[in-house]
């Protein structure tokens, strides 16, 4: 597969599985927050697969830039600008590698919400994936190895989100009675992850 078609299958890979998802990822949401998290990530996605023929396809970087201003102007609450930021600051990066594309998603996330990881919100699987992916990678290992171990390690750290007390959204309000419930953006990004790893093998 050439960039684009990969960045479109791991695009579109996203935005079936949150729109898939959107009951479960509510649920989860609504445990210490308002509850529209998966609402809002399905009716976002929903929009970019409506408009998915005309999307810019240039190169990968101009394709993910414009799927980022669609999701930005689409999804509601908090999750917008922070979905819509990753893909745009992935954009900027493409042709320099996965990796890279990823830090640099992370670095506008982290930017934009004014979090980072510890905070209980999808920087705590989403970094873990990262530096898994970036460390399988340089140990030689092929992307789809690579990509397995990097789901396992966002899985496990998403699970770990039950522990954290909320710093950011609107379940940071709840203080200590965030505690004992996933973080839901930390459990979209290894729910997603799973699924692209399991669609790559094939």
């Amino acid at each position: 597969m050439t960039d684009l078609e990969q960045t479109e299958f791991v695009v579109r890979t996203i935005a079936e599985t949150a729109i898939e998802n959107e009951k479960y990822f509510g649920d989860l949401d609504s445990v210490v927050g308002d509850g529209d998290f998966g609402y809002s990530l399905a009716r976002g996605f929903e929009k970019l697969l409506e408009g998915w023929d005309g999307l810019d396809r240039t190169d990968a970087g101009t394709f993910l830039k414009r799927s980022g201003m669609v999701i930005a102007s689409r999804i509601g609450g908090t999750s917008g600008p922070l979905w819509g930021t990753a893909f745009l600051r992935a954009g900027s990066a493409a042709g320099s590698g996965v990796v890279a594309m990823l830090q640099a998603a992370i670095e506008g996330i982290k930017a934009r919400g004014q979090s980072d990881v510890g905070d209980k919100t999808l920087l705590d699987a989403l970094v873990p994936f990262t530096l898994a992916l970036s460390a399988s990678l340089e140990a030689g290992s092929s992307g789809g190895e690579a990509l397995a171990a990097a789901t396992a390690a966002a899985r496990k750290a998403a699970d770990a989100t039950a522990g954290m007390v909320a710093k950011r959204g609107r379940a940071a309000y709840t203080g200590e009675r965030s505690r004992g419930s996933v973080d839901a953006g930390a459990t979209a990004v290894a729910v997603i992850a799973e699924r692209i790893s399991e669609t790559w093998q094939k």
